[in-house]
């Protein structure tokens, strides 16, 4: 399930629908664009207790991966440990493969 999540990551890149990284996913969830919020297994937990706020506040779904910040650079060409997808078509599917 996971490595399907990652093909549609990877696809929603090649199309600029997502924001990678700390600064970009914060930027993201505030402007509230992002539809859909990812956390990596190896990201820290401060990180992770940040985003669960943001996403909250953004009314965005947030969902933790099983997949590192080094799966997301296979998939994606970005290292990241925090992913936020800006497309409801993208996003709708990959919450669909995670829950």
């Amino acid at each position: 399930m996971t490595d399907k999540v990652l093909s549609l990551l990877g696809l929603a890149r090649a199309a600029s629908l997502c924001s990678f990284g700390h600064d970009a996913a914060k930027k993201s969830l505030r402007e509230k664009k992002a539809r859909l919020c990812l956390v990596c297994s190896d990201a820290s937990p401060r990180l992770a207790e940040e985003f669960e706020y943001l996403a909250s506040e953004a009314n965005a779904p947030l969902f933790k991966l099983q997949a590192t910040s080094l799966d997301i650079k296979q998939a994606t060409q970005y290292k990241a440990a925090v992913v936020t997808v800006n497309d409801k078509g993208f996003a709708n599917k990959m919450i669909a493969l995670l829950s």
